[in-house]
């Protein structure tokens, strides 16, 4: 009966630990804009999504003692050839790549759409505590 929940909230929750890892990279992104030489970086979503669904997430570290504990970080979100560099059209004289007007529009892109994840995932809820309620 868990297995079954958890297929059923599984799709969501993908979403929505990707979409805070992109989050978190968009905002290096513009943390990092007056930086020299940074170099904006991104993913393509969709592609890790439909990845990360099909299970072809990234490998653990390894480790020589089954206590040691595994590192949480963006990087451990998406694997290493999933964050890309981001292609400017025009970089700024010291090198650094951030263009504020794109990192800021992807950066509200990917807040709205993590918002109507969860909103999606609480309907979800609502839905099944419904149905229990019911019987």
């Amino acid at each position: 009966m868990l297995a079954r929940i958890d297929d059923f909230f599984r799709v969501q929750e993908t979403a929505l630990k990707l979409r805070s890892a992109r989050q978190e990279l968009l905002a290096a992104n513009i943390a990092n804009a007056d930086t020299p030489n940074y170099k904006a970086r991104d993913v393509d979503f969709g592609s890790v999504f439909s990845a990360a669904l099909a299970g072809n997430s990234s490998p653990a570290l390894q480790t020589s003692n089954n206590r040691h504990l595994q590192a949480q970080s963006v990087g451990d979100v998406f694997p290493s050839s999933a964050v890309l560099y981001r292609r400017d059209s025009q970089s700024s004289i010291d090198g650094n790549t951030v263009n504020m007007d794109t990192e800021m529009a992807a950066f509200s892109d990917n807040a709205l759409r993590y918002e109507a994840a969860l909103t999606f995932m609480q309907k979800q809820i609502e839905t099944m505590h419904a149905a229990i309620q019911s019987n």
